[in-house]
């Protein structure tokens, strides 16, 4: 079931992608930004939810809920949960999208993994998830050379000698600027924000690993998909820019404000 319905359809449109401009790094390129705009519903859903989320928590009635029913937990979250109905606001709204859209990122891992087939055994794996009007034998083994790489083997620019994972510093680097640019600013205390600052300090170090250890078309991939992330939002008019300036110039600023 998992194979037909999301595993199939993106090994075939990889490979159709790739037959049609013969190039498979463009093809991860072109086959993430493709799928970055058929999810674009679903990206602009949870914004929409968390903002409606965010404006709520910072509204007077609902900190008034906070502080009435503080030490009745039980309350608390039923007299919460009516003011949502109230509000026409799902709790889990901002969540849901991107439980949907989990499969399709590990699908589209398991695509460009198993496009990038080397061995007789990975071969012939392949064979069995394409559609009969993909000319496979025009097609497999695909050319995986892209610049100075192997984009089924992990990636690394030799200067003097020495090599360098480029490709995995780019991750870290994207990474962190997707994290931090899309990161909704908060509130002194707010509940979750030191998660989310955490999350954004580690998850650039994960996929950075993940980069340095698994074929560099996977962080191609993930390369794209920041960028292309970045550029939805920024479309969507939801990049926090302000994040990216220290916190220490962001107090400065806010104090020499506010003695004007």
């Amino acid at each position: 079931m998992w194979d037909t319905l999301i595993t199939n359809p993106m090994v075939n449109m990889l490979l159709w992608i790739y037959s049609q401009l013969g190039n498979f790094g463009i093809s991860i390129i072109i086959f993430t930004i493709l799928i970055r705009l058929i999810t674009h519903p679903l990206t602009a859903k949870q914004i929409k939810s968390t903002q409606a989320m965010q404006e709520l928590q910072k509204s007077k009635q609902f900190q008034e809920i906070q502080k009435k029913y503080k030490d009745d937990k039980e309350k608390l979250n039923r007299e919460q949960m009516k003011l949502y109905q109230e509000m026409g606001i799902n709790p889990l709204g901002s969540c849901l999208p991107t439980l949907i859209q989990f499969p399709i990122i590990i699908g589209l891992y398991q695509a460009i993994i198993r496009a990038l087939a080397v061995t007789p055994a990975q071969l012939l794996d392949l064979s069995t998830h394409i559609y009969p009007f993909i000319n496979a034998s025009s097609l497999i083994p695909i050319k995986n050379s892209f610049l100075w790489m192997d984009l089924s083997q992990p990636e690394r620019l030799t200067v003097f000698g020495v090599g360098i994972p480029v490709l995995a510093i780019v991750v870290v680097v994207t990474t962190y600027l997707q994290s931090k640019l899309m990161t909704p600013p908060s509130q002194p205390g707010e509940q979750g924000a030191q998660m989310t600052k955490m999350m954004n300090l580690y998850m650039p170090f994960l996929m950075g690993y993940l980069a340095l250890t698994f074929a560099s078309g996977l962080s191609i991939y993930f390369i794209a998909s920041n960028v292309a992330a970045i550029i939805q939002y920024a479309a969507l008019g939801k990049v926090n820019w302000r994040n990216l300036i220290p916190s220490v110039l962001v107090r400065k600023n806010d104090d020499t404000g506010k003695k004007k």
